[in-house]
């Protein structure tokens, strides 16, 4: 599926349609330059399973993984070796949540899904193309 997208809140109603496809177990690839929408996109899923405000979803570039009640979003940008990405005890989560992975290429094991993120128009500001796959 192909979406293009004008603004940060019209990513976000696509990832909440999105997410109401998924279940628990899924592991999700998000792949897209830095600044592209990733996180803004996973904003949309937490939306979408109903994840209180209170716990506003934000970028885990430093602490890599935050975990908001079902939904895990992990962010593999700054991870170098797959002893690092072993060390991230993402075991514990897959099978259990719906596992977000930013910088998804770096994860070594299959997702059932992947979201491809980009600028759909270079001239315009914020518009991206979204492809689920």
């Amino acid at each position: 599926m192909r979406f293009i997208s004008h603004s940060p809140e019209e990513t976000k109603k696509i990832a909440v349609q999105f997410v109401r496809e998924l279940s628990l177990g899924n592991v999700i690839g998000l792949k897209g330059d830095l600044g592209s929408g990733k996180t803004t996109f996973v904003q949309g899923m937490a939306q979408g399973l109903g994840i209180d405000d209170r716990h506003y979803v934000n970028s885990p570039t430093f602490t890599l993984v935050n975990v908001y009640g079902p939904l895990v979003h992990v962010d593999l940008y700054r991870i170098e070796s797959p002893i690092e990405l072993a060390s991230l005890g993402l075991e514990d989560y897959l099978g259990s949540h719906i596992v977000v992975i930013e910088w998804a290429e770096k994860f070594d094991q299959k997702t059932d899904r992947e979201v491809f993120i980009r600028s759909a128009n270079p001239m315009k500001e914020g518009e991206r193309q979204i492809e689920i796959v």
